[in-house]
């Protein structure tokens, strides 16, 4: 049955492009969705975030403890190099910051807090990107305030995706809907937010809920070749029958050693069906301008050349806690283990 589902999703993949088609050779794999971008050599890929509307950069700038590692002086070369590079999606939250983090002295810093960097550098080009943060609050009441302080230390006026912050199985749809998720509609109303949506690394099932039951627009899954918590088959179904954006986390470079490459590693989520955008953390200028070089790469071809039933046997010995940090039990999203 496995097996079957997953020839399903592929013949899903060639059938439901909103552009051209989809061709499978001995070469590779023709990934349409790319074809949003304009076709242009040496510019980075764009695909449309679902029913937002929005043309997102294919790999997008996450803002979590990778891009906190990076000393002063290299945070914002970086900032501004995935800027002039045509990456529009950078994504932050409240919580990470280096106090969340790491212990004291592990890393230089003037500046701790993600979102403060962000301030620095994206406000003069605020009108070409998008800018993601999130919510960590459960608990009614606590939005909006949550949503000032983002907007102050970004130095900013309106956020472009509100995301509920690390969905786990511990959380209760009827709850989160009669609360917070009315705060975030709310909000959204009245111009702070224009997309709204939540983040998950833990529960496909608790995800698949969620999308189903409530009117969200963007999704931010784990997606990667072990496929722990299997988000590809049980919640990115879900959130491709309501046109929601869906962006993926958890890519995996760097985690799994020889037994993949980056560009393998990348290939394999771009040409995930429906997936619009992978947010990545970067920690210097090299791993930066690799992954920039892999995107635009694969923006020229549209093609990779990956198996990915392959991949998918080969990583999947690192589909738990022994390989996966966030798998391992105490860990939070926006934090050190405790």
């Amino acid at each position: 049955m496995k097996n079957d589902k997953k020839n399903y999703s592929r013949r899903d993949f060639i059938t439901t492009s909103a552009k051209g088609a989809a061709v499978i050779s001995a070469a590779g794999i023709i990934n349409p969705y790319s074809l949003y971008a304009g076709g242009k050599a040496d510019q980075m890929p764009k695909r449309i975030l679902g029913k937002t509307g929005m043309s997102v950069s294919i790999l997008g700038f996450g803002g979590g403890s990778q891009f906190l590692k990076n000393e002063d002086g290299v945070w914002e070369k970086q900032l501004e190099k995935a800027l002039e590079n045509g990456v529009n999606l950078f994504d932050t939250a409240s919580e990470y910051t280096i106090g969340n983090y790491f212990k004291s002295g592990e890393v230089k810093k003037s500046l701790g807090s993600s979102e403060e960097r962000f301030g620095e550098i994206l406000p003069p080009y605020r009108s070409k990107i998008y800018i993601s943060t999130k919510l960590e609050e459960r608990e009614p009441g606590l939005a909006k305030k949550s949503v000032e302080g983002s907007l102050k230390r970004m130095k900013t006026d309106y956020i472009d995706i509100l995301l509920l912050h690390g969905i786990t199985d511990k959380d209760e749809v009827t709850y989160i809907e009669k609360g917070v998720y009315k705060e975030m509609v709310d909000l959204k109303n009245q111009g702070m937010i224009k997309h709204i949506g939540f983040s998950s690394m833990d529960s496909a099932e608790r995800s698949r809920d969620l999308i189903e039951n409530l009117d969200f627009d963007i999704a931010m899954l784990a997606i990667n070749p072990t496929q722990y918590r299997n988000f590809a088959n049980v919640a990115l179904p879900a959130a491709r029958e309501k046109g929601m954006g869906v962006i993926a986390i958890k890519v995996l470079r760097d985690l799994v050693g020889k037994d993949a490459t980056s560009k393998e590693l990348f290939e394999y989520v771009w040409t995930e069906n429906s997936v619009n955008s992978a947010m990545v953390g970067h920690v210097g200028m090299k791993v930066l301008n690799e992954n920039l070089k892999l995107a635009i790469d694969y923006g020229k071809t549209n093609q990779a050349s990956i198996d990915r039933r392959e991949m998918e046997l080969r990583l999947a010995f690192y589909a738990g806690p022994h390989a996966l940090v966030w798998a391992r039990p105490g860990y939070r999203d926006g934090g050190i283990l405790v």
